[in-house]
Order: C-alpha cells, then sequence, then structure tokens
C-alpha cells in the first residue's frame, strides 16, 4: 500500500482525488490531506511518504515553498498540481526539484497513473527505456536529450512535446492531442502557442529539427 500526501485548499478537488484513488484498486492507496501549506509541511516532516501531491496557490506556504524544504532532506516524489500554466512557474518547479505537473482541470485517471509512476520509478520498480530517433535520444530517467553526442537543454514544453513524438516515433499526432498531452485536457491553450514552442523546439534541435515533420491537416511526427 501507497501513502501520499495531498496540500489542496480547495475542498472538492480533495475529496475528489481522495476518493478516486482510495476506491482504486482494493485500496492500494492512503491519502492523508492539508488545506494550507503550513500544516502540509509539517505532516510532510512528520510523516514517511510515497509521494507529495502539492497545489501551488495556498494558504500560509505556497506548494513552490513545500517543495524547496522538503528537497533540502528527501527525494520524496513531488507532483505539483495546479492552475497556473505560465511556463516560468513550470521551470520554477522544476528548478526546485518537483518531478511532474499537471494542470487543473485534469482527469483523474492521469493524474492516478502520472503518481504510480513517480512512484514505482522512485522505488526502482520501472525504469523507462530511452527513446532514439536517428542521432537524437531522449532518456526519460534523467530527462536528458542529446543529439550526436552533445547535450541540448530544452525548456519544460519543448521537452514534453519531443518526448510525446519520440515515444510514437513515426505515428503522426494531431495538434489537438499533442496540445492535451502536453498541457493537459481542457487547458484552453491557444494552438499559436504549440506553433512557438514547435518553432523553438526545432531551433534548438539545429540540423536535427528536421527529423520532425509536419503532415498538413493532421498534425506532427518525428522520423529517423
Amino acid at each position: 500500500m501507497y501513502r501520499i500526501l495531498l496540500v489542496e485548499d480547495d475542498k472538492n478537488i480533495r475529496a475528489l482525488i481522495v476518493n478516486y484513488f482510495t476506491k482504486k484498486e482494493q485500496g492500494a492507496f492512503t491519502v492523508d490531506v492539508a488545506c494550507d501549506g503550513q500544516s502540509g509541511l509539517e505532516k510532510a516532516y512528520e510523516n514517511n511518504y510515497d509521494c507529495l501531491l502539492l497545489d501551488v496557490m495556498l494558504p500560509e506556504l505556497d506548494g513552490f515553498e513545500i517543495c524547496r524544504e522538503m528537497r533540502k532532506n528527501s527525494d520524496v516524489p513531488i507532483l505539483f498540481i495546479t492552475a497556473r500554466t505560465d511556463e516560468s512557474d513550470i521551470l520554477n518547479g522544476y528548478a526546485l526539484g518537483c518531478d511532474d505537473y499537471v494542470i487543473k482541470p485534469f482527469p483523474l485517471p492521469v493524474l492516478y497513473e502520472k503518481v504510480n509512476a513517480l512512484i514505482k520509478r522512485s522505488k526502482g520498480l520501472v525504469r523507462s527505456k530511452v527513446f532514439v530517433s536517428g542521432k537524437l535520444s531522449l532518456n526519460p530517467n534523467n530527462g536528458i536529450v542529446i543529439c550526436d553526442g552533445e547535450e541540448v537543454k530544452l525548456t519544460a514544453r519543448e521537452y514534453a512535446i519531443l518526448k510525446v513524438l519520440i515515444e510514437n516515433k513515426g505515428i503522426i499526432i494531431s495538434r489537438e492531442k499533442l496540445m492535451d498531452m502536453v498541457w493537459g485536457y481542457n487547458s484552453g491553450a491557444d494552438e499559436r502557442v504549440l506553433d512557438t514552442h514547435m518553432r523553438n523546439l526545432r531551433k534548438a534541435l539545429g540540423s536535427y529539427g528536421k527529423q520532425i515533420k509536419t503532415v498538413i491537416r493532421r498534425g506532427y511526427k518525428i522520423e529517423d
């Protein structure tokens, strides 16, 4: 049985997550809750959790502050649940040491699978394979992207777009599906934002950006 801590000030969201997780797979999870950042941090210090689910905007202490404090002494998986979609916020979260993000509103099955995957990886139960397309590789275990032997630095969104494409090498991913998988379901993100990130991703990959093909009126795919 896995034990997680949910720090969320919206009681309706708390109830939905607790009910879903505790009823799934014959109670594979127990969920402790806190409705403000200070009590959440205290519970995180006082108990051994397999994963922390943190809202970003919280009374007293925000999720970023909790993450910063926990990373001083703990490598427990941390996943942010937030309505904030600014790339700077997401990059700040990763810089502080979070493991993943979900953007509100989100499907509960997606959150459940993300938490499951984080916990299993943290316990060494699952190790993802390295994805390769030609001389381009992406290692989801450490987040490193390599082009022809050289590491390439990507933003969080660029990395997420590349990960979707390379995991589905040779398969056309529609613009709508790509946005759902990167920004989250019902995020309301403008398709022009995808165009900008795709352009920046191709530029970051240099000549290997040509491996990402635009399929007119259908979407994108990556090829060797």
